[in-house]
C-alpha cells in the first residue's frame, strides 16, 4: 500500500464521535475497535497456529499494537458471522479451520520436526505456500482439500483485517462516514470531511 494513501491516525475514532456516521454505523464500528476477548472455540494448539498463520498471511510488524486477528476471527466463527457459504465437500468453517490446523501441525512435524508455530516465518510462509498449491502429503490431508483449506482460511482472515476499522483507516477508507450518503461525489474528488491522506 502506498504511504500516501493512509488517512492521519485517529481519523476512524473521531469520525465515529460526528453526525457524519450513523449509531448504528459507529456502534458496530466502536465494538470493533475495542479490546476483543476471544470466544473459544479452537484449543490451545490450534489457537497458536492459527495465529501464526495470521502473521505470515497478513504480517503487522509495523504496527505497535497488531490488530488481533486470532480473535476476530473466532468471535466471527463463534457468532456464526461470515459470508453465507461454503463449498458443498467442506465442512462448516468451524470443523474446516480446525482439521486443517490440525494438518497444517502434523505437516510442520513431518517435514521440520517442530511445530507450526515454532517455525521461523520463512518455514511457516513455505508450508502455508505447499497448502494453498495442494503440494502436502496426502496421507495427513486425506480428509480435507488443502486448496479449498487455505482459500476459506485466507478469506477469514482478510475480512476479519479489513473489517476492521484501523485498517481501514491505514487504507484510506471513510465510507463509515454514511449519515449524509456519498452521492455527491466524482471520481477523483473528495468529499468536504474526508480528511486528506498523508
Amino acid at each position: 500500500m502506498r504511504s500516501e494513501d493512509r488517512y492521519p491516525a485517529n481519523t476512524v475514532r473521531s469520525i465515529l464521535n460526528t453526525p457524519l456516521t450513523t449509531p448504528v454505523t459507529a456502534a458496530a464500528l466502536r465494538a470493533r475497535l475495542a479490546a476483543q476477548m476471544g470466544i473459544v472455540v479452537f484449543d490451545a494448539l490450534a489457537r497458536k497456529n492459527l495465529r501464526a498463520a495470521c502473521d505470515g498471511l497478513i504480517p503487522q510488524s509495523e504496527r505497535s499494537e497488531p490488530i488481533d486477528l486470532t480473535s476476530i476471527v473466532e468471535n466471527r466463527l463463534a457468532t456464526g458471522v461470515g459470508d453465507g457459504w461454503r463449498y458443498s465437500d467442506m465442512p462448516d468453517d468451524i470443523a474446516a479451520l480446525r482439521s486443517g490446523l490440525a494438518a497444517i501441525e502434523a505437516s510442520a512435524r513431518r517435514s521440520f520436526n517442530a511445530g507450526f508455530s515454532d517455525l521461523d516465518s520463512m518455514a511457516r510462509d513455505g508450508l502455508l505456500a505447499c497448502v494453498q498449491r495442494g503440494d502436502v502429503p496426502t496421507d495427513i490431508w486425506c480428509s480435507l482439500d488443502p486448496m479449498r483449506f487455505f482459500e476459506t482460511l485466507l478469506v477469514a482472515v482478510t475480512e476479519a483485517y479489513y473489517a476492521h476499522p484501523l485498517a481501514q483507516e491505514e487504507i484510506g477508507y471513510l465510507g463509515m462516514a454514511d449519515a449524509r450518503g456519498w452521492a455527491d461525489v466524482g471520481l477523483n474528488a473528495r468529499a468536504a470531511h474526508e480528511p486528506e491522506p498523508l
